[in-house]
C-alpha cells in the first residue's frame, strides 16, 4: 500500500468514516487530483466497498475559458473513477478577492453537504498549506489559537492530507500518470498566500532549509500547549460565556490573559474581522462599562454593537434594527383569561383564598396583584411617549423612562418590555416592577403572569 494511501486509509479508521458519504471539494489541481484518486483506491478494498464519494467543484468565474475547461476536466475524471460530479459557478457579482472567494467556496460545500446528506466535507489541505498558513498568521499578528495553524477536523471538515508534503503529491500524481489541472492563477503574486508560498519561503529556506518542517513544529506544539490551557479554561468558560452573552459576575474575577483569551474567542464567534488592537479596544470598553448600572454601547460591526452594564455583556442589533423589531401591538384585557402577545402567553386569574400568598421579586414575570382600584378594561402593549408609573413603595408618580433607568433597564431592552397599562398609566412593567396602583395591600384580588 502506497504512503499517502495508508495514510488516508489510517485517516477514514481514525474517525470511523469507512462506510459514510464524503464530499471532496475537488478544484482539479494536484492536491485535490491526488485525493480523489487515492479514495477511489480505497474504494474497492473490502473494509471500504460502502464508502460513497462525490467530487464537488466550484468554479469560482474568474477564468472565463480556462475556468470552464478546467471544470469539464473535473467532470471527466470523477465520471472514470465512477463517483458522482457536483458542481455550481460562482455569480459575476461576487467580489474577486480571496476572502470572499473562500467564504462562497464553503457555502458550495455546505450546500453539497445538505444535498447529499452526507457525513463529512473533505478538503485536499497539505503539510505545505499548513506552513504557508502558520507563516500569514505570524505576520499578521496572531496568537496561539492561530498558532495551531489548519485544523485537522473542524465540524464535519476533514483535511486527510495534513501530513503530506506537497512533494509527495507530484510524485504521486506523476507516479499514476494523473494530469491535473494547472490554474494560472497561482502564480499571481498580488494574492498573499501566492507571494508567501512563491517567495517569502524559498527566501526563508535560505536561512533554514527545514523552514517548512520548522513551521509545522510550531504548530504541534501550538496545538499541545493549546490543549493543556482547554483543560483549564473549559469549566471558567462554561460560566462565563452562555447563549451569546458574557455574565459579568463571573467575568469579573478572571485575570486580564484569561478575560483576553475568552474575548478573542467570542469576537471569533461572532465571525467578525479581528486582531490584538480590536480585543485591547473591546477589553477595555468592557472595564470601563462592568461597573456601571447604566451601561454602554460599543460598534462592533455596521449592524452590530456589543452592551456591556454590571448585569450584563451581550451583542445587540444597531438601533435602527431596533426601532424596526418594536412590537405595537396593543391588546385589550377585558378580564380573567389567557390572551396572547407575541411569543408570550399573558395570564390573569382570581386569587384563590386558599393559596399561599407570598411576594414574589419584583424582577419576576408573576406577581399578586389586587384590581379593586383600578377598572377593566386594562392594554397589554409595549411603551409610548409619555408613559408614567406610581412605583409601589414610592409616593406619587413618575416617567417610566426614569424609572427605567433607576432600575438599570438596559435601553435595547426597553422597546420590547411588556406593559399592562390603564391609557398611560403603567400597572406592571413585567419582570421590572408593580404600580402602588396595584400592588397588594390586604389581600390580592388576581394573579398576573407571562409565560
Amino acid at each position: 500500500m502506497q504512503g499517502i494511501v495508508k495514510k488516508v486509509v489510517d485517516f477514514l479508521e481514525k474517525y470511523s468514516l469507512q462506510d459514510k458519504t464524503i464530499i471532496v471539494g475537488f478544484s482539479g489541481g494536484f492536491d485535490s487530483m491526488c485525493l480523489l484518486d487515492v479514495l477511489s483506491k480505497i474504494k474497492n478494498l473490502p473494509e471500504f466497498i460502502d464508502l460513497n464519494v462525490v467530487a464537488a467543484h466550484y468554479n469560482h468565474n474568474w477564468r472565463g475559458e480556462e475556468a470552464l475547461r478546467e471544470q469539464e476536466v473535473c467532470r471527466i475524471f470523477a465520471s472514470a473513477k465512477g463517483m458522482e460530479f457536483y458542481t455550481q459557478t460562482a455569480s459575476k457579482n461576487i467580489k474577486k478577492t480571496e476572502n470572499d472567494a473562500r467564504i462562497a467556496r464553503y457555502e458550495f460545500f455546505e450546500e453539497a453537504y445538505e444535498e447529499y446528506d452526507a457525513d463529512a466535507v473533505f478538503t485536499a489541505h497539505n503539510y505545505d498549506d499548513n506552513a504557508e498558513t502558520l507563516l500569514y498568521r505570524i505576520i499578521k499578528g496572531t496568537g496561539i489559537v492561530g498558532l495551531k495553524g489548519i485544523s485537522e477536523k473542524r465540524g464535519y471538515f476533514y483535511r486527510p492530507l495534513l501530513t503530506v508534503k506537497r512533494a509527495e503529491i507530484i510524485d504521486y500524481c506523476n507516479e499514476n500518470n494523473l494530469a491535473p489541472n494547472n490554474d494560472s492563477s497561482n502564480a499571481n503574486i498580488a494574492y498573499k498566500r501566492n507571494y508567501l508560498r512563491l517567495n517569502v519561503i524559498p527566501s526563508l529556506e535560505k536561512i533554514n532549509p527545514l523552514v517548512k518542517d520548522a513551521l509545522n513544529t510550531l504548530s504541534s506544539i501550538a496545538k499541545s500547549d493549546n490543549d493543556i490551557i482547554e483543560e483549564y479554561l473549559t469549566p471558567i468558560r462554561d460560566k462565563v460565556l452562555s447563549d451569546g452573552k458574557i455574565n459579568p459576575i463571573e467575568y469579573r474575577v478572571l485575570s486580564k490573559s484569561v478575560k483576553m483569551r475568552l474575548l478573542h474567542e467570542f469576537i471569533q464567534s461572532l465571525d467578525l474581522d479581528y486582531d490584538y488592537k480590536k480585543i485591547t479596544e473591546i477589553y477595555e470598553f468592557i472595564e470601563e462599562n462592568i461597573n456601571q448600572r447604566n451601561g454602554s454601547t460599543k460598534s462592533l460591526a455596521t449592524a452590530l454593537w456589543l452592551y456591556a452594564d454590571e448585569k450584563t455583556i451581550e451583542i445587540i442589533p444597531s438601533r435602527k434594527q431596533e426601532t424596526e423589531t418594536v412590537n405595537n401591538t396593543e391588546i385589550e384585557i377585558s378580564g380573567e383569561g389567557e390572551y396572547q402577545f407575541g411569543e408570550n402567553t399573558f395570564v390573569i386569574r382570581k386569587y384563590e383564598d386558599k393559596e399561599l400568598f407570598l411576594f414574589p421579586e419584583s424582577t419576576s414575570k408573576f406577581a399578586y396583584v389586587d384590581f379593586s382600584r383600578v377598572k377593566f378594561p386594562l392594554l397589554l402593549r409595549t411603551r409610548k411617549d409619555g408613559d408614567v408609573i406610581s412605583p409601589f413603595g414610592m409616593s406619587g408618580s413618575m416617567k417610566l423612562k426614569k424609572y427605567l433607568n433607576s432600575k438599570g433597564v438596559p435601553r435595547h431592552n426597553r422597546n420590547t418590555l411588556m406593559l399592562l397599562c390603564k391609557e398611560d398609566e403603567v400597572l406592571w412593567a413585567v419582570g421590572v416592577g408593580l404600580s402602588s396602583k396595584i400592588a397588594v395591600k390586604d389581600k390580592p384580588t388576581h394573579v398576573v403572569e407571562v409565560i
